[in-house]
């Protein structure tokens, strides 16, 4: 949904503004919110069970998954040190900065700083 309204410039100019409306809640009706805060993942990360080669590894079942232990993905020697299954926590600890969980991980993302926005990500995920 969007919104417009009115924004003030200088000089007593006016111009409309188009708002764009945050996503709606995450449901576990497929996280709609999720799903589009996932597409700044999707350019290196498949959620399909039949995925197609990307840079990262496919996420599709992450949740419950032992950290580093998809078949046929190469991952780097920080994750592979780490020993843990993928749940809300490590998921959240991880979208918020691999570098805290993983030292040295190859993955260069700098994280998400919003928390709902991390949840969001999680709950689409938990659907996967």
């Amino acid at each position: 949904m969007r919104t417009f309204k009115w924004s003030i410039l200088g000089l007593g100019l006016a111009c409309l503004v188009v708002v764009a409306a945050r996503p709606p809640a995450a449901t576990a009706e497929g996280a709609p919110r999720g799903k589009i805060l996932f597409l700044r993942c999707a350019s290196c990360h498949d959620t399909s069970t039949s995925p197609s080669p990307k840079i990262g590894p496919n996420l599709h079942g992450i949740v419950g998954r032992q950290v580093a232990s998809l078949e046929g993905y190469k991952y780097s020697a920080a994750l592979k040190s780490q020993n843990f299954l993928w749940d809300s926590a490590h998921l959240d600890a991880w979208l918020t900065n691999p570098n805290a969980v993983a030292p040295g991980t190859v993955m260069a993302f700098a994280g998400i700083t919003e928390a709902a926005d991390r949840q969001a990500i999680i709950a689409y995920l938990e659907t996967q």
